[in-house]
């Protein structure tokens, strides 16, 4: 109890520091400081005292060692300082990026985000230096969104970088990024980057309540942010898209959507989002008109195949079995002949099986992981048919399955699909194919009623909103003229049709 009274004392004193006024007195400044970032215990945090040549007044600098460029701090601001003259200090420092606080606040603030902050003694305010020089990957491939056929840069863990990648995409002076606070205690910036002249304006409004609602003490990347945010958080199906890649967040951008980036996040959220956005891949744009269209058949075919062929083999060999073409099931109750389980069990123990390869296939350091997740498959496979445990056709059905499932890119809407084949597992065992039906039906009403910050989950096809008809199969891109219509957006309109002959003409 002491300890707990102690801890909460200083805590209260640490809040009323932070929400002075900076003294005139720099020996009162510093001892502030110094009181709330605990000096010489805290062997990270430097103060620099030093007199200033053009007005012979003292000073002080204050800044973690850890997290500015010292070369910047040396060089632009101490040196100029002591050695030259000049009328103010904006007019002697060197460093483009220098801003004024006034309360102890806006010093703390600056300090954690890696600024220099000076004091100057007489003066009721301080000089805010960014030098900040957080150490981050350079720009990689991406990991989850490989392409053939596209770029192959990735977001790296810092803000800075992801934006720049951002307007090397986007040139344009309507390219807005805005930054917002998050974290009670532990404050983190979450960029807000949109189109002015095309996004809606109360989605951003939206975007930004709800980031100010948050209560938690510290959100340290955008990951955790997606939680908070997002309209249902028990939900089975994501509504905000994961994306690594800056040119798919830039075409979104420029199609009238709201990104979201924060330091230490090698990925950005795209809001809001549909059901189709998470079939979509950044090289169907990339690829021409027939093959893009092509892939996109193929995934839409895995996502039906992992989602439904386990259940519907439950089903038929359950419940109808006439609809079994003679020689066919023959064959399956001759390899089920010694199998001492029924079909849900069999199921289940391979379903279970593949996702436990899988997940470890993951978590096993990447030369061994392929090679062990291969291996342990095939054993694990030809073991339990040898042992009778299993028949062939299920290691058939369920390789089927999960191979399918690796199409569905998205990390988010891949466990949506793998989670949501085991509920059609249990329907097909309990009712055959009334329950698989039944339980389909009920899972497209689900997604009719999810919305993403307001957007209709099956837009534009349920509802029907105007859009670029970039949904199932995407159209030429000449022939793409609207936004989505679904978002509100300022201008619908991309492009002017000149004139039409055998081809599209566009200006």
């Amino acid at each position: 109890m002491y300890r707990l009274r102690k801890s909460i004392k200083r805590k209260t004193v640490q809040q009323q520091h932070a929400n002075e006024p900076i003294d005139t007195s720099l020996q009162k400044n510093i001892e502030t400081m110094k009181e709330l970032y605990s000096y010489k215990i805290n062997q990270d945090f430097s103060i620099r005292e030093f007199t200033i040549k053009h007005s012979a007044k003292k000073a002080a600098l204050l800044y973690y060692q850890s997290t500015v460029d010292p070369v910047k701090i040396a060089k632009s601001i101490i040196e100029p300082l002591l050695l030259f003259d000049g009328e103010s200090i904006e007019s002697i420092v060197t460093l483009d990026n220098l801003s004024e606080g006034f309360e102890t606040e806006d010093v703390i603030t600056g300090i954690n985000n890696g600024y220099a902050v000076l004091f100057v003694d007489g003066e009721s305010k301080a000089y805010l230096f960014n030098v900040s020089d957080f150490k981050h990957r350079n720009i990689e491939k991406t990991q989850n969104e490989n392409l053939i056929k596209g770029p192959k840069e990735a977001f790296s863990e810092s803000s800075l970088v992801n934006i720049s990648l951002l307007r090397k995409r986007i040139h344009d002076k309507d390219f807005i990024t805005e930054t917002v606070s998050v974290g009670k205690r532990l404050k983190a910036d979450v960029s807000i980057l949109y189109m002015k002249d095309i996004a809606n304006p109360e989605m951003i409004q939206d975007v930004k309540k709800r980031i100010a609602t948050i209560q938690s003490d510290s959100v340290r990347s955008v990951e955790l942010l997606e939680q908070y945010i997002e309209d249902r958080p028990y939900s089975l199906i994501p509504t905000i898209l994961y994306s690594e890649r800056p040119d798919r967040a830039a075409a979104y951008l420029e199609d009238g959507y709201v990104v979201l980036l924060m330091e230490n996040s090698s990925s950005c959220l795209v809001l809001p989002v549909t059901f189709w956005s998470f079939f979509h891949s950044a090289e169907d744009r990339y690829l021409r008109l027939l093959f893009g269209n092509f892939s996109r058949v193929v995934r839409i075919l895995a996502f039906f195949i992992t989602l439904l062929i386990s259940a519907l083999y439950i089903s038929l060999v359950n419940y109808h079995d006439e609809m079994i073409p003679p020689d066919l099931l023959l064959a399956i109750a001759a390899t089920r002949e010694k199998v001492p389980f029924p079909v849900i069990i069999e199921v289940l123990i391979m379903e279970l099986a593949f996702e436990l390869i899988r997940e470890a296939g993951l978590r096993i350091p990447n030369p061994l992981g392929p090679t062990i997740g291969i291996v342990g498959a095939l054993i694990l496979g030809q073991a339990a048919v040898e042992a009778n445990i299993i028949s062939p056709v299920i290691v058939i059905v369920v390789a089927l399955s999960g191979l399918s499932s690796f199409a569905i890119a998205d990390i988010s809407f891949n466990y949506t699909i793998r989670l949501s084949r085991f509920i059609f597992i249990f329907c097909a065992a309990a009712f055959g194919m009334f329950g698989l039906v039944g339980c389909y039906i009920l899972w497209t009403i689900y997604l009719c009623s999810i919305t993403s910050f307001g957007v209709p989950f099956l837009a534009p096809l349920a509802p029907y909103f105007t859009s670029s008809r970039d949904t199932i199969l995407r159209r030429n891109i000449r022939n793409e003229i609207w936004r989505p219509a679904f978002l509100k957006l300022k201008d619908m309109q991309r492009k002017q049709r000149t004139q039409k002959t055998g081809d599209d003409e566009w200006t």
